[in-house]
């Protein structure tokens, strides 16, 4: 299997991407095309003084900064984040992955590999732990305004991929509101709830931000805005409360000595909920496998990105979503049966 890798994305570029992506080589059976400025990839193998036949450079001499808008997507044809593209494009690769500008790679997948037949618009997709297990958000970032129809399919692949990626039967969908009731929410929110409701899908109502890590739902919809916003809030307020609680142990003898007891369980939960763990987001529907990690990853987490893609090959999740959304949109048409 072949992945192709921007190594000049996210906010430490080939520093971190580099490292990452060699150790993705070694320990997940996969070889990896690095894409980006040559001599600066070539920089940091030399500064890691270690080399990989499995993975290999591809020279591209334009890399898009993480702060760039949509002028700069257009103009720079030769940008590492559209060379990786285009290397699953034409089947040079199997998966792209970037911790780059989030907005560059949705617009330029977009672009390079078009959506799947059947669906609107493609949906960036999160897993994220809960009390009981996992979450997937979905859209978390990649379509700020949406449609109620739009919302119906993205509980439509999020079904799917919660399916196919963790064995769930009937995935619990949750709609993100500002209230359980149904009549709660704005226009797009009230009016997707009267979709869902009537679609072959485990709908479970309105959910809210706090129901994303209680584990209310399996599948939280939201548009990509609201799901943003969400996901924001939840690493500020993770990072906020571990920092708080650190600097609370340090003023008091007995909280040192507690915490040194408890240090191995809260490892446990620092790892659980570390975005490192989890790698980054699938962008879901593309005609092409598309991870999209955080702007701050780690080695780690760039390894663990690349494992996604490499899953999300493997159990042929793209196929599976193909089919599933158009025998979905002739059931709403009332066409077959599901």
């Amino acid at each position: 299997m072949r992945i192709a890798v921007d190594a000049m994305g996210g906010d430490f570029g080939p520093q971190v991407v580099v490292p990452g992506a060699i150790q993705a080589a070694s320990e997940l059976d996969v070889d990896i095309i690095l894409v980006g400025v040559e001599h600066l990839v070539r920089k940091e193998f030399e500064r890691l003084g270690t080399s990989s036949s499995r993975v290999t450079i591809i020279d591209a001499p334009e890399a898009i900064g993480m702060s760039e808008g949509l002028l700069a997507f257009r103009r720079k044809r030769r940008s590492s984040i559209r060379a990786a593209t285009e290397l699953v494009k034409r089947r040079e690769a199997d998966a792209v992955v970037s911790m780059g500008n989030t907005a560059a790679v949705v617009t330029i997948s977009r672009q390079v590999l078009g959506a799947l037949e059947g669906v609107e618009r493609p949906a960036l997709a999160l897993l994220v732990p809960n009390a009981k297990g996992l979450t997937l958000l979905i859209d978390v970032g990649a379509n700020a305004s949406c449609s109620p129809h739009h919302l119906l399919q993205f509980a439509v692949m999020g079904k799917i991929f919660m399916t196919a990626a963790l064995g769930m039967a009937d995935p619990r969908i949750g709609l993100m509101s500002i209230g359980e009731e149904r009549s709660k929410g704005n226009d797009l929110v009230r009016e997707a709830f009267e979709l869902l409701r009537h679609a072959p899908l485990n709908f479970v109502g309105n959910v809210e931000g706090k129901d994303i890590y209680s584990g209310a739902a399996d599948v939280v919809v939201s548009d990509g805005f609201t799901g943003n916003v969400a996901l924001k809030v939840s690493e500020g307020l993770v990072e906020s409360l571990f920092s708080m609680a650190r600097r609370e142990i340090m003023k008091d003898f007995f909280a040192k000595l507690g915490f040194l007891l408890m240090k191995r369980h809260i490892k446990k939960i620092i790892k659980r909920m570390d975005y490192a763990e989890y790698g980054g987001a699938h962008l879901l529907g593309l005609k092409g496998v598309c991870i999209i990690g955080h702007g701050r990853s780690s080695a780690t987490a760039v390894k663990n990105a690349i494992r996604q893609g490499r899953e999300f090959v493997r159990g042929c999740l793209q196929e599976r979503i193909q089919t599933e959304i158009l025998r979905f949109e002739d059931v709403l048409r009332g066409g077959t049966t599901p």
